[in-house]
């Protein structure tokens, strides 16, 4: 009997030290109070969307928030409200209702942590929409960090604080930094604004703004999702969306594309470096002349310091980084470079300026050495002042210092050869022809388009207001016209259109591109404005505007003097290259005109242009939410700048995806000769269909003649292969001579050249594989051209009906 005695006390004993049951419930009254956060209750709505409660902190096992989360969606750890407390809340805490009808937080010794003020009620709700109610008090008048659908913005604070109370979304329009911990700055530093202030998130996926302006994500309109806009830690501002597939949120909208622009990132000093190729997209690395501190590697500290001797210093060239994001900043309009260096040394105070070889005399005298980050597509060259004793070389070296590696060679242009009447009698002809199919075509078919040009054009309307939020500049009509001097200075003709040299009011210089049948070529209308629109580097055309007034459909570039790259490559014989869907496209928005002949381009500006190119393509493949394939790279479509700096244009037929889908396209596109096997094989397109382009671009820059001219192979025409005969030159008959470029044959030096030729040839190899998963990615093509991989000996290409010997 004593025995049964026992086991039931040890029974009962072991009951009372089980952890209680998981209480749920919809609505807490009065009588629910207090509710300790030992208690292990949750505050659930209606539709079990979202729990209320108190929340325990992975950190510190004994320490809680009292917050409001998604309920059973991503482990429960995704937060969207939280109560700001004063001190930390612990087990001994609770939440209270006074006698005067407060909602208060106090800790054991009753101390108030937090509370919401007099409010005329008795009990505690969570509606379906995650807004916890308390009489006249709402959590959705004190948001946190997250912004949930149908929270209007425009109530209580005018602001969301990340957790780590770093980074504000201020006025619901900037993202600010507090920058009160660094000397001589302001409270708070702006990096990322936009005009009209976000006023509520949809639940399609749609934020709306001021001034009737809106915003999508890229899963717009999917309905049966959860949506949240979060300011994360990071300083990014991010639209989520719940993927139930994965059941994980994906990122589907975010205000800031370079991480590295983000104010704080990297501390003092530091450089910040973008690296989509791994988990964490950003590094702090130091410039030269700076370590890395001790206790923050974040930051940097000088070596050397040269405060008691300021005139005893140096300049160290670092291109494309930019340190002029601080306060106390001096700008200022010099003459010459010269100059701007001069006004540094003059400041004891001056640890460097920025300086941009725009010929606009840009100058920036830099004091703190704050939010620097490297970027090609900042246009500057940041000169670092160091002590002169300082023995560190610059490793951030662009375009500039690569001009200074060409050949001082003496160029001669020849006159061009007069054209005869024959050529110029079939041409004509030609456009006779064409110009009376084009009339009846268009008189038959004026009947119908008549019919339906209204609706038309109200359609193209409304899809003007889907465009991104801080795009190009929209143009009128009547702006264009003045630029270009009512359109009289032609300097270029295609299928799509003619382009026109103009001059705006802020004396930039333009190329205009005024695209014909708009009717049919929508689609490459839009497609170069919201693509274009959002890239920005230094080796793509940028796209400053566009119009669209009624039949008229025109695109505004910036102008590129030097032309396109086939002018230079291939003077002798200009063949014409074919498109599958229309005329050849113009070859050039920085195309002058001009009949003249081109000078000769030497090895490592060739080398440098192959550069550019790829690591432009790598970053429409790897760099962007999005896939964008260009689909006809080849060298009418590359231009060059005035340092020989390459651009790619032409986005008419670029495809834009997700990066997790295959692209299938309903008609061939590009140009023959470029496009690649599974073009024709009508499997899926990938992103190696442009490098199969670019191989074959490639080989055009090192043998200087078209991919479809013989050269000299007794084989059979149908039989003959570019890249096989390239191949047999170099790995069999080992004569990389044959394969070179005739017009600079004769400046061909094994000693200086021969690593530049060959890693390009090999590369370009690598790109023309038969097999699409044989090619490697863009990313990897530049860093073989750069040299920092190793290349293999590729093998053998083939053209897929062929069978080789």
């Amino acid at each position: 009997m004593s025995f049964l005695l026992l086991i039931s006390f040890f029974f009962i004993l072991l009951l009372s030290n089980l952890s209680p049951s998981l209480s749920q419930q919809t609505h807490f009254s009065s009588s629910d109070f207090p509710w300790l956060p030992t208690q292990n209750k949750i505050l659930l709505s209606r539709n079990k969307v979202f729990a209320a409660g108190f929340k325990q902190i992975r950190s510190s096992p004994n320490q809680y928030t009292f917050s409001v989360w998604y309920y059973n969606i991503a482990g429960n750890n995704t937060l969207v409200w939280s109560a700001e407390t004063s001190s930390a809340i612990d087990g001994t805490s609770s939440l209270v209702i006074t006698n005067t009808r407060q909602l208060r937080l106090i800790n054991s010794a009753n101390q108030t942590l937090w509370n919401t003020g007099n409010s005329n009620s008795t009990g505690l709700e969570l509606n379906n929409e995650g807004n916890l109610v308390f009489g006249n008090w709402q959590s959705f008048d004190f948001p946190t960090d997250t912004i949930l659908p149908n929270q209007e913005m425009s109530n209580g604070t005018a602001a969301i604080t990340s957790m780590n109370g770093k980074f504000r979304f201020q006025d619901y329009k900037n993202l600010v930094f507090d920058s009160s911990k660094y000397p001589g700055q302001q409270k708070f530093s702006q990096y990322w604004s936009i005009d009209n202030a976000f006023l509520n998130l949809e639940e399609t996926g749609m934020v709306k703004q001021e001034n009737g302006a809106s915003l999508v994500s890229s899963d717009f309109g999917e309905s049966g999702k959860f949506r949240r806009l979060t300011l994360d830690d990071d300083g990014n501002l991010r639209i989520y969306s719940f993927d139930s597939k994965i059941s994980d949120w994906e990122v589907v909208w975010l205000a800031v594309q370079e991480m590295c622009t983000i104010h704080g990132t990297c501390g003092p000093n530091s450089i910040c470096m973008n690296d989509a190729s791994n988990s964490d997209p950003t590094s702090c690395v130091c410039p030269p002349g700076f370590k890395q501190k001790v206790n923050d590697k974040s930051s940097c500290e000088v070596k050397i310091q040269f405060n008691n001797n300021p005139g005893n210093t140096q300049f160290l060239q670092l291109d494309f980084v930019n340190f002029s994001a601080g306060s106390n900043q001096t700008y200022k309009t010099v003459q010459n470079f010269s100059m701007c260096q001069s006004s540094c040394l003059a400041d004891p105070k001056c640890l460097g300026f920025g300086f941009r070889y725009d010929g606009r005399g840009y100058c920036v005298l830099v004091n703190y050495l704050l939010y620097g980050y490297w970027s090609p597509g900042t246009e500057l060259a940041f000169f670092l002042r160091v002590d002169k004793s300082e023995t560190d070389k610059s490793n951030f070296t662009g375009m500039t210092s690569l001009l200074e590696t060409t050949c001082p060679v003496n160029i001669s242009l020849p006159f061009p050869p007069n054209e005869s009447d024959t050529t110029t009698r079939n041409i004509v002809i030609i456009c006779t022809i064409f110009a009376a199919e084009l009339i009846s075509g268009v008189f038959f078919f004026w009947g119908f388009l008549k019919k339906y040009i209204k609706y038309r054009d109200m359609a193209r309307t409304f899809g003007l207001e889907l465009l991104p939020a801080g795009g190009p500049k929209r143009f009128t009509y009547a702006e264009l016209k003045a630029a270009t001097n009512d359109f009289s200075n032609l300097i270029g003709k295609g299928g799509f259109g003619d382009v026109y040299k103009g001059e705006l009011s802020d004396h930039r210089v333009i190329a205009v591109k005024c695209l014909k049948n708009v009717t049919g070529g929508d689609a490459e209308f839009w497609a170069e404005v919201t693509i274009i629109a959002r890239m920005h580097h230094l080796n793509l055309v940028r796209l400053w505007g566009f119009c669209a007034e009624k039949g008229q459909r025109i695109l505004v570039y910036e102008f590129v003097p030097n032309g396109s790259l086939d002018k230079y490559l291939f003077p002798a014989s200009r063949v014409p290259s074919l498109d599958t869907e229309t005329e050849t496209e113009m070859e050039s928005v920085g195309n002058t005109g001009s009949s003249n002949s081109k000078p000769i381009l030497d090895w490592s500006i060739r080398y440098r242009i192959a550069l550019g190119v790829a690591r432009a393509i790598a970053y429409l493949h790897e760099e962007c939410l999005e896939w964008v394939l260009h689909c006809d790279i080849k060298p009418e479509n590359i231009l060059l700048g005035d340092d020989f700096c390459p651009k790619i244009s032409d986005f008419g037929l670029a495809k834009l995806r997700k990066k997790e889908d295959m692209v299938s396209m309903s008609r061939i596109r590009g140009t023959r000769g470029y496009m690649a096997p599974e073009w024709v094989k009508m499997d899926p397109i990938t992103p190696k269909a442009d490098v199969y382009s670019f191989g074959m671009v490639l080989l055009e820059l090192v043998s200087g003649v078209r991919n479809f001219d013989m050269q000299g192979s007794l084989m059979e025409s149908e039989d003959w292969y570019f890249p096989r005969w390239a191949f047999d030159k170099v790995f069999k008959e080992m004569k990389v001579e044959d394969i070179l470029d005739r017009q600079i044959k004769h400046c061909y030096d094994s000693r200086l050249h021969f690593d530049l030729v060959d890693r390009m040839v090999k590369t370009a190899i690598w790109c023309l594989q038969d097999r699409p998963e044989a090619r490697p990615s863009m990313g990897k093509v530049a860093k073989m051209l750069e040299g920092t991989v190793e290349i293999t000996e590729p093998k053998k290409p083939t053209i897929f009906y062929l069978v080789d010997e």
